[in-house]
């Protein structure tokens, strides 16, 4: 008996050391699983492409560089905007005018290039040069306490939208393009408007009447019903959240005395960031510039406007 005691505790400890590697193992598969689920997802997340375009000009503290870039297939048109580089050392001997080549990485958040060398200028393919129309009736960059220019714009829905048709609602003006993938720039811009239409369907008050006015800086691509389409995907409310194209001209007017600066260099769309809260009675309230701005500093905005 003793002996068939000793024998049934050892296999006991076989079949428990057997459970604890058989467990061990398991875990060890399960954080290999997740593991290359998660460099699949962060591999998924960002997206690369292999650019060319003629640097503009730097930062004054060189932390990004103007680059006007040739179309992006698939991805978006020519544009000049600011990039930042992942490496400075490969941008330290650069000088505006010079031809480059190089890679930029895209996620949901930010976007970045790297590689960056000199190539020469006949690879890069611009677009043919189309200046802007000359503003005629805009006088001068607008200022906090500015009315709001006369405008004549076409909303996304066909209706004819004026600097009158704003009148007793604040409404928040910002600039846009459809075609703007960059997740710093339009998107962000968009994604904050929808936050704050959120809080308009819930607000009281003045905040309650506030509209929003999204201008599109692309008006030959960005018709009606390309706007209607970008609303709709944006989770637009067409009582709270407008969008708007014009003729080019009326356009150029407008993102002038807003110090927008849209140009189409080369062909190219060359573009800031302004957004201003216009008071009820057609006064520019507030404006901000860049996209550094968070929801809070606009809802205490609209809030003074009651005061």
């Amino acid at each position: 008996m003793q002996v068939k005691a000793s024998r049934d505790c050892g296999g006991n400890n076989q079949r428990s050391e057997l459970s604890r590697l058989m467990r061990y193992l398991l875990l060890l598969v399960v954080l290999m699983l997740v593991g290359c689920g998660r460099a699949r997802h962060e591999s998924a997340a960002a997206q690369h492409y292999d650019v060319r375009g003629i640097l503009r000009g730097f930062a004054p503290d060189r932390s990004t560089i103007d680059i006007e870039h040739e179309t992006i297939p698939d991805f978006m048109p020519s544009m000049t905007m600011p990039f930042t580089a992942r490496d400075a050392k490969e941008i330290a001997g650069l000088r505006p005018g010079d031809a480059i080549a190089f890679r930029l990485e895209v996620t949901a958040k930010d976007f970045s290039i790297s590689s960056v060398k000199k190539i020469d200028p006949g690879q890069v393919q611009l677009p043919k040069l189309i200046e802007s129309p000359p503003a005629t009736s805009a006088s001068g960059r607008l200022k906090e306490g500015d009315m709001l220019p006369q405008f004549s714009l076409t909303r996304e829905a066909g209706e004819q939208l004026t600097a009158d048709t704003l009148r007793g609602h604040p409404t928040l003006i910002t600039f846009i393009f459809t075609r703007c993938p960059m997740p710093n720039f339009c998107p962000r811009m968009s994604h904050t408007f929808a936050e704050l239409q959120n809080a308009i369907r819930s607000g009281s008050g003045a905040l309650a009447h506030t509209r929003l006015l999204s201008i599109t800086i692309d008006p030959e691509f960005d018709t009606p019903t390309i706007l209607k389409q970008y609303a709709q995907q944006e989770g637009a409310d067409p009582k709270v959240w407008s969008f708007a194209t014009g003729n080019p001209t009326e356009i150029d007017e407008l993102t002038k005395a807003f110090a927008v600066y849209r140009q189409t260099e080369g062909g190219t769309i060359s573009h800031g960031l302004t957004t201003g809260l216009i008071t009820p009675d057609g006064k520019i309230a507030k404006l901000w510039r860049g996209n550094g701005w968070i929801p809070q500093e606009v809802l205490a905005a609209i809030a003074a406007t009651e005061d």
